[in-house]
C-alpha cells in the first residue's frame, strides 16, 4: 500500500511528459515553419541564377560582333550595342553591365556607369580568377531600373536583388566580367510560400504522429515492468557492446600509432599479423597489395591461419573489379572469386586498400568455421582495419618517396653530393673492416659549355641526361653513380679491384662516345668524356681523399686532351698496395667465420 501513491503517480508524470513533448515539437515545428525555408530557398535561387546568367553571358558572347575579344579591345558597334540594349526585355536582368578585365565598365544599360571601375575586393581575388561572384541584398524601389512598368502591383519599399558577375575568358585568360542584376522578389516569395506549406504539412504530420504514439505509450503503462526488465537486460548487452567497442577503439588506436612508427612495409605487415589476429578472432585474413608495375598484388600477409598466395591477379577479385567492398554469403546470387579457389563454402569480405583515392591492395576476410554464423558482424571493425592500414601504407611509400627525393639529382635521377659523401664514408668503413678493394670514378663532359652556348641550355640538359643513363646502367648491386653538380659525376665501385675499375671506366668512356642524342631537328655533336680512377687504400683512406684524387686524374685526363681515362698515382702507391695485397691475404687465411664475425 505504501508504493500505491508513488504507482498511481507515475502514468500521470508520463502523461504531463508527453504533453510536454507535444509542446516542444509544435514550438519547434513553428520555429522550422518560419526559419528554415529563407536558407534554402536563398541557396536555391541562387544557384538556379549562376546557371542562369552563365547562360546570358553565353548569349552575349555568341552575339557581339567580335565575342571575348570585345572586352580586351573596348569597342562596340552599333548593332553590339543595340542587342545588348533589348537585354533587360529578354532577360530577368533589369540591368546589365560589361566589365573590361582592370574593372572599368565598357557598356552598361544605365548610361551613367559607363567609364567607372569596380575597386571592389571580390572583383580582383574572384571574377578575375575566372569565378563566378553571386550577392543578394534588399535595394529601394528608386534604385531598379524599369520597375514601375515591369511590377506596378508591388510597391514596397524595399525589393530583393541578386548581383551576379560572370568572368570572360579570352585565350585561356580573364579579359573582363558582364554582371546582372535581377529582381528576385516575387520569386523568392512564392518559394518561401511553397516551402512553408510544405514545411507547416510535414510538422502538421510530425505532431499527430507524436500525439498517436503519445496515446499508445499511455495505454501501455501497465506493460512497465516487463519493459523495464527487458530493458535492464538490453543495458546489459549494450554494456557488454560498448566494452567490446571500447577494447577495439583501444586496439585501433594502438594498431594506428604502431603503423604510423614503421620504417617499412615488411615491419607494417608484421604489425599487421599480429594486432588482426586480436582485432578479427574470427575471422582468417590476409593482405595483397600492388607491385610496382601494378599487373599483380603481391601477398603480404596473413593471420588466424590465413591462406595466401605469392601473386593473385586484379581480375581474380570481383572487389577489385567492381571497385567496392565484395561480400560472399550475403546474397542469393553469388560468384567466388577466383583467388579464394578452393572454397568451401563459408562467407568471406574482400575490401579494397584504398589510398589517396586509389586502390593499392586487398584485404581479404574469411569466416573461421566454429563462429561462422558471427561473421557479418565484424565487417564494420574490418573496414575501420582497412582503412587504418591503408593510410599506414601511403605514409610510407610517402616517406620513401620524399627520402628518395632528397638524395636523387632532380635533373638526371642519380644520386646527389650528399648522398655520394655518405654512400662513400659508409663504402669505406665496410672496407677497412673486411680488407676490401673501392674505387672512384670521376667523370666530366668535355667540352660540355659549347652545348649549353650553341644550342641552349636545353641541349645540355639532354647531353647530362644522356650521360646518366649511361653511367646508372653501368652501376650494379651496390655501385652507385651521383652527379655532384655541373657536368661532373662519380662513380663509386666498392669492392672492385684497381684493374677491373680501370677497365670499367674505359668501356664508360666508349660507351659515351657512342651516344647520339637528337635536338629538335638536327643531332649534336659527339659526345665525349674525360675519366679520373682512384683506389682505396692506395690513392687515401678518408673520403675528400679519394674525391681529391679521382678528381687530380680527371684534370690530368683533360690536360692530355680528354675523351681518355688517367688512374691517380702518388709517390707512396707501390708500398700501400703491397701492404694493402698482404692484408687481404691475412684476412683470406683466417677464414670465412672470422671475416664475418669482423664484418658484423
Amino acid at each position: 500500500m505504501a508504493n500505491q501513491p508513488a504507482g498511481q503517480l507515475l502514468p500521470l508524470l508520463k502523461t504531463y511528459s508527453l504533453l510536454l513533448v507535444l509542446l516542444a515539437a509544435a514550438a519547434l515545428s513553428a520555429w522550422a515553419v518560419y526559419a528554415l525555408p529563407a536558407p534554402v530557398v536563398d541557396r536555391m535561387l541562387e544557384a538556379d541564377l549562376r546557371k542562369q546568367a552563365t547562360d546570358w553571358r553565353r548569349r552575349i558572347l555568341l552575339h557581339l560582333e567580335d565575342g571575348g575579344g570585345t572586352f580586351l579591345s573596348g569597342q562596340l558597334d552599333a548593332h553590339d550595342i543595340e542587342y545588348l540594349s533589348l537585354l533587360p526585355e529578354t532577360t530577368e536582368a533589369y540591368r546589365i553591365k560589361l566589365f573590361q578585365a582592370d574593372g572599368r565598365v565598357l557598356w552598361s544599360t544605365r548610361p551613367a556607369d559607363i567609364g567607372t571601375v569596380n575597386r571592389e575586393p571580390y572583383f580582383q581575388q574572384i571574377v578575375a580568377k575566372g569565378a563566378v561572384y553571386y550577392a543578394q541584398d534588399s535595394k529601394p524601389v528608386a534604385q531598379i531600373d524599369g520597375f514601375e512598368t515591369r511590377d506596378t502591383g508591388a510597391m514596397a519599399a524595399t525589393r530583393d536583388v541578386a548581383e551576379i558577375y560572370t568572368p570572360v575568358l579570352q585565350g585561356g585568360r580573364f579579359a573582363g566580367a558582364v554582371e546582372f542584376y535581377a529582381d528576385i522578389t516575387a520569386l523568392r516569395e512564392t518559394f518561401l510560400n511553397r516551402v512553408r506549406i510544405s514545411l507547416a504539412l510535414v510538422s502538421a504530420v510530425m505532431v499527430a504522429a507524436i500525439g498517436i504514439v503519445s496515446l499508445t505509450v499511455i495505454r501501455t503503462n501497465r506493460f512497465s515492468l516487463r519493459q523495464m526488465q527487458q530493458r535492464a537486460a538490453k543495458d546489459q548487452e549494450i554494456m557488454a557492446s560498448q566494452m567490446q567497442l571500447a577494447r577495439e577503439v583501444k586496439l585501433l588506436g594502438e594498431l594506428n600509432e604502431w603503423l604510423q612508427s614503421c620504417r617499412s612495409l615488411d615491419e607494417l605487415f608484421k604489425m599487421v599479423s599480429e594486432f588482426m589476429s586480436h582485432l578479427l578472432p574470427d575471422a582468417e585474413g590476409s593482405i595483397y597489395v600492388f607491385s610496382n608495375s601494378r599487373d599483380v598484388l603481391a601477398g603480404c600477409a596473413s593471420w588466424n591461419g590465413g591462406a595466401l598466395k605469392d601473386h593473385i591477379r586484379p581480375d581474380e577479385c570481383w572487389g577489385l573489379r567492381r571497385g567496392r567492398t565484395y561480400e560472399f554469403g550475403a546474397s542469393e546470387v553469388e560468384f567466388t572469386c577466383a583467388h579464394a579457389v578452393p572454397h568451401d563454402g563459408r562467407s568471406y569480405f574482400c575490401f579494397p586498400i584504398l589510398a589517396h583515392g586509389e586502390t593499392v591492395g586487398l584485404m581479404h576476410l574469411r569466416a573461421m568455421p566454429p563462429r561462422a554464423g558471427d561473421f557479418a558482424t565484424c565487417k564494420p571493425l574490418a573496414q575501420m582495419c582497412a582503412e587504418q592500414i591503408s593510410m599506414a601504407i601511403a605514409n610510407v611509400r610517402m616517406r620513401d618517396q620524399l627520402h628518395d627525393q632528397s638524395v636523387r639529382d632532380p635533373l638526371t635521377g642519380l644520386f646527389n653530393r650528399r648522398h655520394m659523401t655518405e654512400s662513400l664514408r659508409k663504402f669505406l668503413s665496410s672496407s677497412a673492416l673486411n680488407c676490401a678493394r673501392l674505387s672512384v670514378i670521376a667523370v666530366d663532359v668535355d667540352h660540355f659549355k659549347k652545348f649549353n652556348d650553341n644550342h641552349g641550355h636545353d641541349a645540355g640538359d639532354m647531353v647530362l641526361r644522356a650521360v646518366s643513363t649511361v653511367l646508372d646502367k653501368a652501376c650494379d648491386g651496390s655501385e652507385a653513380a651521383c652527379r655532384p653538380g655541373g657536368e661532373e659525376f662519380t662513380l663509386i665501385l666498392p669492392g672492385v679491384p684497381p684493374e677491373d675499375a680501370l677497365t670499367r671506366a674505359e668501356l664508360l668512356r666508349q660507351a659515351v662516345e657512342e651516344i647520339t642524342v637528337s635536338y629538335g631537328e638536327k643531332t649534336l655533336p659527339q659526345i665525349t668524356i674525360s675519366a679520373g680512377v682512384a683506389h682505396y687504400p692506395a690513392h687515401g683512406l678518408l673520403p675528400q681523399d679519394l674525391l681529391r684524387a679521382a678528381d687530380e686524374a680527371l684534370y690530368a685526363a683533360k690536360a692530355k686532351g680528354r675523351n681518355q681515362v688517367c688512374v691517380a698515382a702518388t709517390s707512396a702507391e707501390a708500398g700501400q698496395d703491397a701492404e694493402w695485397r698482404a692484408a687481404e691475404q691475412a684476412a683470406s687465411a683466417r677464414g670465412p667465420a672470422e671475416g664475418s664475425n669482423k664484418a658484423g
